[in-house]
């Protein structure tokens, strides 16, 4: 069939309403200036039994684990990295945000992220109250000497996934979320050229994770620090000019699935994941140096001064039609944490050597 000039121009119309309705404006930033002061410090007990001791914010600045940045306009959230033998667990932090969100576009701008050391388990995440019921969203996550991240989403029962739209070398584990069942969250591990997580994503100097949150599906990009999109980079971005995403999750009812979570960054030891008796054992290079996760965690603390976050800024965006306040919906975030998550690996969550690169 063919269109006549004035119904070409008034589809043409329709497309950039649609590109306007979907456009995203700049709703919250956490940077250098007021990150600690809009997260809270996590100080109960890890609800994944790392061997860790997540500490308070007067506890941290004291010990030289949080501060900022001194070579960028960044944030610090490092581990302990003196003590030998800590009775408590190593000391690190985990910090939520009090503003929680449903659904927008994430940007966290990370320098440097924990290493690809054993025993380490660092985590930047999103969960809501009631968990599972409202959701959570794995973004950065992995453990020991892992290169590539794994992107899991956990939820009530009821949400199965495709993961139709990723990038063909991320690989769809499994696709059931709920966290209930026996596949403990639906997870994306990814592969390809680009090192996206712990020593080759510092080595990069980091770069920009993304997260689209919509009710049709929830995607993450990731971009290197060398090749960072320009719309990124000028603050004004627009994940339909991005490419496939790293990982695209969709065909689950979304909007009954995920709400009103909070932003949370944390590194953990051990615990259900990195100390699980037979990933421990897999891993070559980690069951090589100590016969359990806890016994070097606890022994070595020098190996861990890598295992530190460098943040420049988490920015959050959201569709000009759909703004929200702030906090959005006028709530206080859930308080406290959830306490216990079951035996599920991806999915939760630093402590006191101060090196030269912040000050707190």
């Amino acid at each position: 069939m063919r269109l006549s000039p004035p119904t070409l121009l008034g589809l043409a119309g329709a497309l950039n309403a649609v590109r306007a309705e979907a456009a995203y404006s700049l709703c919250n930033t956490y940077d250098q200036s007021n990150f600690f002061d809009s997260f809270d410090f996590f100080t109960s007990p890890d609800p994944t039994r790392g061997f860790v001791e997540y500490v308070d914010q007067k506890t941290a600045r004291q010990a030289g684990l949080v501060g900022n940045g001194v070579a960028n306009n960044s944030f610090i959230m490092a581990v302990d990295s003196q003590t030998v033998n800590p009775t408590n667990g190593r000391r690190s932090v985990r910090l939520t945000s009090k503003d929680s969100f449903t659904r927008g576009l994430f940007l966290a701008d990370i320098v440097h992220m924990p290493s690809s050391t054993c025993g380490v388990w660092p985590a930047f995440w999103m969960f809501g109250p009631n968990w599972p019921s409202s959701g959570e969203i794995d973004i950065i996550e992995g453990v020991n000497t892992q290169s590539r991240v794994a992107i899991t989403l956990h939820t009530s029962p009821g949400c199965t996934v495709t993961n139709q739209g990723s990038v063909a070398s991320t690989r769809l584990k499994t696709a059931d979320c709920g966290a209930n069942g026996s596949s403990g969250g639906c997870s994306q591990q990814t592969g390809g050229a680009a090192a996206n997580y712990g020593d080759g994503f510092n080595a990069g100097q980091g770069g920009v994770y993304a997260t689209e949150w919509t009710s049709d599906h929830i995607a993450v990009w990731f971009f290197p620090r060398a090749s960072l999109p320009p719309d990124v980079a000028a603050g004004q971005p627009d994940p339909s000019s991005w490419g496939m995403p790293l990982a695209r999750f969709s065909g689950c009812d979304m909007d009954s699935h995920f709400f009103n979570n909070q932003l949370v960054f944390d590194t953990t030891f051990c615990g259900d994941w990195a100390g699980n008796p037979g990933v421990w054992a897999a891993d070559v290079t980690c069951s090589a140096k100590a016969a359990t996760c806890q016994d070097y965690v606890a022994a070595n603390p020098g190996d861990f001064r890598e295992a530190y976050w460098e943040v420049n800024s988490v920015k959050v965006f959201q569709q000009k039609s759909t703004q929200q306040p702030r906090p959005p919906y006028g709530s206080s975030p859930p308080q406290p944490p959830p306490q216990s998550t079951g035996t599920t690996y991806p999915g939760y969550r630093r402590a006191a050597h101060k090196p030269m690169r912040w000050r707190s």
